[in-house]
């Protein structure tokens, strides 16, 4: 009698869970047709109650199936006992699967291959118990069949109603009654309110419980420290604050600042505060949480300033309890059902390179600095534009494959036993996204007091951003001199008494945007030369002052910024930001010149050795003072050497001979990198490119042509320029840059349609090669901006009535590849600008206008920024040499820092 009684508690059970089942069922088959998410917070109840029946069934089961099955096994019935034991062994099984997949901590297995094995028995066992059930008892008592349908009928019948409430509540079943922006910022929350619990957002520690790997990453990282937390960032922060609220009497303007900076703060409510105090709010010193990252749903706009969509995620039941028990089956529920959770906080937008670009990507409105849109810094559009993402058409250089984000770079795949890691082909083990999100800011780190680790995995990281080559040497001090060249094997014999010029090459390798992008006005990146002959220095650039400040007069690969007085921009006050005096930055896959006066001294005995770094440091001197204010003592930030290169050359009548040297690069890449930073610094120096790449295509020629024919045609030497381009393509050079410049060879000759042919061949990508290294080059938009430009200029050639309706395909083409460009990049002055001319020529006045004022609002002021550069170049002589478009810098200049005392008075004596 009391086995009865048990067997019915174990039924009870069983059609409880079965009709449990068949809902959960039903919702999983839905969304495996539909490809939606219907599961929610119901959703999550009736699971955890899966998992409370289940829990609650083993216990009667185990103890009816041991006690049946000793009564049991000295019948006669054979056929009864063994289907019996089969039953009760599939029983085993089904909640053996169940226990497995619900990661207890005694048995918490994370294999996918384990998982899926065990989850599919756990599906699959159902069926075969309810047969073997069957089977049990069609040999032995007659089964009430009709009993049996009426029960099966009306768990179907309920698990149908229960999925028809889940499909009537609608995909996700979130309630999004509005979204609520944060102008000018780009942001817009979603929801029903218009700020969310600080709470809500500083979850770091709960998410740790389970991916105790990623936080451990994460807990170093540049995104951790991105707020108030942040020295360098809150002086920034706080002085911007004071200033727009003295100019403003509000602080909205800030709020582009905390989109990416303070979430919490902002979201929360309190960022808006005139008194806001950082100190006694714990959400100012979160930085971006993980939930900061992983609650955005979408990116709105490819403008970057937060232009990402953010929603207070939907929680698993309990998330917020204070109760512990309730707490454990929260956690619980979230491993036992991972997928709602990886769907909540895992969206495809996350994968992508746009993702990056809502915090990466940066303008700097009139709301901020009431003068006009300026572009800020802009680490998407450079990557965008690079050969590295194989979108840009014109590259130097092209990895085999292209790199589709920036992950692949800054989130590297790291082995991890955490709950998220899975299989990788790369590493073969499971592995996860390095949380650390490595890139160059060693300077935060060393002010917070972090563990050199933190430091150290930066510097590893940023070696592999750039190689320095000491080139050439050119005789009389000039850039017309003769050249010596490639040093190594070369080796020049130095005269004392002669003067010359040092070539110096940098180029970036392994870096997928300019070098150094960022906050180009505070970072520190630059050459550092020392030349001795013998032990005696007789040459110095880049050496550090005694405040650790380094010399001026050295050459600095970064953005000059000034404000609208022609002051230095040395705050990152962005509010005052007004013209940049130059950009020395270096794109990806390409190189800069740089030229050193060097005279030998008269009583040079040589050896004459040339040791040359590229050296960074995240703040200079000048921004630190401000931050450290009177605590300032020194800059000793971290310096990093990022590349170097060394070389010794004989002197006439020197005393030791020189040995041979040897460089690993091939010649004809020296030569190349060479032409390219030659080329990149505009018309002085075009014609020592050329020669440059002359000497590559007598090694090289499919590199050598296509790259004299991009200083050819910058010359405007078009004849010569479609030679070079014939040259190169009987060479092999790349197809897709041959058609680039074809199209703008041809352009200029007067040939548009043959032009066009050669860019719509582009923006679809027709080059085998191309498209068998993942390249697309539809995302580059100065070849749609080009192509639209060369349409409309054709539409203005079909003239007359007959030619009528030519002229409006050609103009609708026009416009439609414009519309484009401003798809990938709706803040590109020259895409509205030829817009506006495109419906004024269709009659269309209102869109013309409209394209008219956007052009006016991106496009740079050079009247207005005259005033500011003429007025610091006056000022300030080592800022006006180094905006030169060439520039010598002397080795031994007067005063220079690091050079002995008597190398001083001689170069003053030589002034």
């Amino acid at each position: 009698m009391r086995l009865r009684k048990l067997l019915g508690v174990v039924f009870v059970l069983f059609t409880l869970l079965a009709v449990n089942s068949l809902y959960l069922g039903a919702v999983t088959l839905l969304e495996s047709v539909s490809g939606a998410l219907y599961q929610d917070y119901f959703y999550l109840l009736m699971f955890l109650l899966h998992l409370l029946i289940g829990l609650l069934l083993i216990p009667p089961f185990m103890i009816f199936g041991i006690l049946h099955q000793s009564r049991a096994r000295l019948k006669s019935n054979r056929y009864a006992i063994r289907a019996g034991y089969l039953l009760f062994a599939s029983g085993l099984v089904l909640l053996f699967s169940g226990v497995v997949l619900t990661r207890f901590g005694f048995l918490e297995i994370n294999n996918p291959g384990v998982r899926a094995f065990a989850y599919w028995m756990h599906v699959g066992t159902p069926l075969l118990a309810l047969w073997l059930f069957v089977v049990h008892r069609m040999a032995g008592r007659p089964i009430n069949w009709r009993m049996g349908m009426r029960w099966g009928a009306a768990a179907v019948l309920c698990a149908l109603g229960l999925t028809l409430l889940q499909l009537q509540r609608g995909e996700g079943s979130g309630s999004v009654a509005g979204e609520f922006p944060f102008s000018p910022a780009q942001v817009r929350l979603s929801g029903t309110r218009p700020h969310i619990p600080e709470s809500h957002i500083m979850q770091d520690e709960f998410c740790a419980e389970c991916h105790g790997d990623i936080a451990s990453q994460f807990a170093m990282s540049m995104h951790k420290f991105s707020s108030f937390n942040n020295p360098a960032y809150r002086f920034s922060v706080e002085e911007a604050r004071d200033a727009l609220w003295q100019r403003d009497k509000k602080l909205d303007a800030a709020r582009l600042c905390a989109s990416c900076h303070d979430q919490v703060p902002l979201f929360s409510g309190r960022f808006d505060d005139p008194g806001y105090d950082p100190d006694s709010d714990p959400g100012a010193g979160a930085g971006i949480t993980c939930i900061g990252c992983h609650a955005i749903t979408a990116i709105n706009s490819p403008k970057g300033n937060g232009a990402y969509d953010f929603r207070d995620p939907p929680r698993y039941p309990f998330a917020f309890s204070d109760n512990g028990f309730l707490q454990a089956l929260n956690r619980q529920l979230i491993k036992a059902k991972p997928a709602y959770h990886k769907t909540s906080f895992l969206k495809p937008v996350h994968k992508s390179a746009l993702f990056c670009s809502a915090c990466h990507k940066v303008s700097l409105p009139y709301e901020l600095n009431h003068y006009k849109w300026l572009r800020g810094q802009n680490h998407y559009d450079s990557f965008l534009l690079s050969g590295v993402s194989g979108h840009r058409v014109d590259s130097f250089y092209y990895p085999e494959r292209a790199i589709p984000n920036c992950a692949h770079c800054h989130m590297p795949l790291h082995a991890s036993a955490d709950p998220a890691a899975r299989i990788s082909e790369s590493k073969g083990v499971p592995s996860v996204h390095n949380h650390l999100f490595a890139a160059a800011n060693t300077g935060v780190p060393h002010l917070l007091g972090q563990a050199s680790q933190a430091i150290e995995s930066r510097r590893d990281f940023m070696q592999r951003a750039a190689r320095l080559d000491i080139f050439g040497l050119r005789e009389q001090g000039d850039i017309d001199g003769k050249l010596s060249a490639p040093l190594r094997p070369q080796l020049p014999v130095l005269q004392p008494g002669n003067r010359y010029l040092l070539e110096l090459v940098v180029r970036t390798q392994g870096i997928g945007h300019q070098l150094t992008q960022g906050t180009t006005d505070s970072n520190e990146l630059w050459l550092d030369l020392t030349v001795r002959d013998g032990s005696r220095v007789i040459g110095r650039s880049g050496a550090l002052g005694e405040d650790g400040d380094v010399d001026p007069w050295s050459y600095f690969i970064n953005s000059y910024l000034l404000d609208r007085q022609g002051r230095r921009i040395e705050r990152r006050d962005a509010q005052n930001i007004f013209v940049a005096l130059y950009d020395h930055q270096i794109p990806p896959g390409a190189a800069a010149t740089v030229h050193y006066a060097l005279q030998v001294p008269d009583d040079a005995v040589g050896p004459i050795s040339v040791e040359a770094s590229l050296k960074y440091r995240k703040f200079d001197t000048r921004f630190l003072r401000h931050v450290a204010g009177g605590n300032f003592k020194r800059n000793d930030l971290p310096v990093v050497t990022i590349a170097e290169d060394r070389v010794a050359l004989p002197v006439t009548g020197g005393v030791e001979a020189v040995p041979a040297q040897a460089i690993e690069v091939d010649a004809w890449e020296r030569w190349n990198n060479y032409g390219i930073g030659l080329l990149r610094k505009g018309k002085r120096e075009l014609r020592q490119a050329g020669e440059a790449f002359r000497r590559v295509e007598a090694i090289r020629p499919d590199h050598g042509a296509v790259n004299l024919a991009r200083a050819l045609y910058e010359e405007g030497r078009l004849e010569p320029a479609a030679a070079a381009l014939g040259r190169a393509e009987t060479a092999g050079a790349a197809p897709w840059t041959l058609a680039w410049y074809s199209a703008l060879v041809e352009r200029e000759f007067g040939h548009l349609d043959r032009a066009i042919e050669y860019l719509e061949a582009l923006v679809e990508t027709r080059f085998v090669e191309a498209r068998r290294r993942g390249f697309d080059f539809s995302s580059d938009y100065r070849v749609l901006v080009q192509l639209g430009r060369t349409l409309f200029e054709r539409a203005r050639q079909a003239r007359g009535e007959a030619r009528a309706a030519d002229k409006k395909r050609y103009l609708q083409r026009a416009r439609s590849w414009l519309e484009k460009a401003l798809e990938i990049d709706p803040e590109n002055a020259a895409a509205h600008y030829n817009l506006a001319l495109v419906f004024s020529e269709m009659g269309v006045t209102a869109e013309s206008d409209r394209h008219r004022a956007l052009h006016d609002k991106y496009r740079s002021d050079d009247q207005a920024v005259e005033q500011a550069v003429s007025t610091h170049r006056r000022h300030n002589p080592a800022a006006d040499h180094a905006a030169e478009e060439t520039a010598l810098y002397d080795l031994q200049r007067r005063d220079a820092f690091g050079l002995e005392l008597r190398q001083r008075i001689a170069a003053a004596g030589s002034d």
